[in-house]
């Protein structure tokens, strides 16, 4: 394949935080660039910010329907290939169905939909067409996080027994203001969804627990809270965990955490040893043994396996931080694209990227935490009843 692949975006106007990060993931490797989208429910906003990224007024939408069923319309040569939808939650299944119906792939933040039947309409219409679909669980795309799932499925630490994984914010500790909209949407249960904190940030955490892991969660006994008066959704969970091998594992999220920023932390142990890796110091992997000295494991330096150096873009001693590891999932899909295009079968690399299983499984892990985590009563839940 001799060109980028052409991108469409759906929201991410200007202003709006999660649009520029991926804007710059999606072009960092040169891979992809933007040519179209419908940035806001506003059009007059979504004109604005299409123009102040420089595309020609007939490729920026008022709608997302107009922008699907004309990019659809368009020669082979000149339409969109993928569509990335940034928007709040409720805005993520009809467009991301239509973007598929229409033929193009999808690129998504997660929780993948507002609820698991909507997901597996997703999955469903992914199977038939036989189109890619992406999903932005950001923490699987750092390097070290890479080399430890590659750590813990060769065996390096035996079976796992025990995982811990958190994720504290701080930013909710007081009542949002009606000017944040980032708050507001994500205590809003029309727009977010039936969890707060535990599908903003929980389903990251439980997401990077299964995939460090390779295990799937079985049973959840939790705690949902909401610590913030009159807020209607959770800011604040906790959760014992139960895996398909044996192992059990310690979840904590939490938005009410005052003076955290984005602390996630995962520890791993086996009958071996363990590793622990945390985003403040994302260059960094913990490898400890029962019988020998801790291990420092450096990205960038030649310690790291085969997925690691894949994603790896800097030597040692220069953070590959958040934007790197967005532009990985990026990368990744891209490249999986590209195979498929050129009709090649994309190896074992470009396909490591999160998707609709991923979104699935995020919004199981949604519906058990809250059947779980609002009972009084002590009480273990299966994984997705």
């Amino acid at each position: 394949m001799s060109r980028k692949l052409r991108m469409g975006m759906i929201g991410g106007g200007t202003g709006a935080f999660i649009g520029a990060i991926h804007r710059i993931a999606a072009i960092m490797d040169n891979q992809i660039e933007l040519v179209c989208g419908c940035f806001s429910s506003s059009p007059e906003n979504s004109l604005k910010s299409g123009k102040s990224y420089f595309l020609p007024e007939n490729r920026i939408y008022s709608s997302y329907q107009q922008m699907l069923e004309l990019e659809a319309q368009l020669p082979e040569d000149e339409r969109m290939d993928l569509v990335v939808i940034v928007t709040p939650n409720h805005v993520h299944f009809d467009p991301a169905m239509l973007a598929m119906e229409h033929g193009f792939h999808v690129v998504m933040d997660k929780p993948i939909t507002l609820s698991l039947d909507e997901a597996l309409q997703l999955k469903k219409k992914q199977q038939e067409t036989g189109l890619e679909l992406a999903l932005t669980h950001t923490y699987s795309g750092y390097p070290a996080v890479k080399e430890a799932k590659m750590r813990v499925a060769r065996g390096d630490l035996g079976n796992i027994r025990r995982i811990y994984v958190e994720y504290p914010q701080g930013w909710l500790s007081a009542k949002e203001e009606d000017s944040n909209k980032q708050a507001e949407w994500r205590t809003d249960p029309k727009r977010s969804g039936r969890a707060g904190c535990i599908g903003d940030i929980g389903t990251h955490a439980h997401q990077v627990a299964e995939y460090i892991s390779g295990l799937k969660t079985t049973e959840i006994c939790a705690e949902l809270n909401k610590f913030v008066p009159g807020r209607l959704l959770d800011d604040d969970g906790a959760a014992l965990l139960r895996f398909n091998n044996g192992a059990r594992g310690v979840l904590m999220a939490s938005q009410i955490a005052a003076g955290e920023e984005n602390n996630v932390k995962i520890r791993v142990y086996g009958e071996k040893g363990g590793l622990e890796w945390q985003q403040h110091e994302p260059n960094t992997l913990w490898v400890k043994w029962a019988d020998r000295p801790t291990e420092m494991v450096r990205v960038g330096t030649g310690q790291m396996g085969e997925w690691a150096q894949h994603n790896t873009r800097t030597p040692g001693g220069h953070p590959e931080g958040y934007l790197e590891a967005f532009a990985n999932i990026y990368r990744n899909f891209a490249l999986t694209v590209q195979a498929k295009m050129n009709g090649e079968q994309p190896t074992s690399e470009m396909l490591d990227f999160p998707g609709v299983e991923d979104g699935i499984r995020g919004m199981q892990f949604i519906d058990t935490m809250v059947k779980a985590g609002y009972n009084d009563s002590v009480k273990w839940v299966k994984f997705g009843e």
